[in-house]
């Protein structure tokens, strides 16, 4: 019963789950990619996941697509921004 009680917790602390969705799209031609993440511990912290941040650190200045992820773990959850364009 012991062992069982203890794989379950790791498994708890071990699953996590993934999902990206899409943003934006426009008629735009997409050359370059940039991103911007940011890792919280049970949601809480301060971020900048703009999509303004994301472009400037591809050197985009016409997007073509916006996609977001979000990662769900046990304690933290991590956010992403994927910007592409030219």
């Amino acid at each position: 019963m012991k062992k069982i009680l203890i794989l379950a917790c790791v498994a708890i602390f071990a699953t996590s789950c993934t999902i990206t969705y899409p943003g934006i799209a426009t008629g735009n031609e997409a050359t370059k990619t940039g991103e911007v993440k940011a890792k919280l511990f049970m949601g809480l912290g301060n971020a900048n996941l703009g999509v303004e941040t994301a472009a400037k650190n591809a050197g985009i200045t016409k997007v073509a697509t916006v996609d977001y992820s979000v990662k769900a773990g046990f304690l933290f959850t991590t956010y992403k921004v994927i910007v592409t364009g030219n």
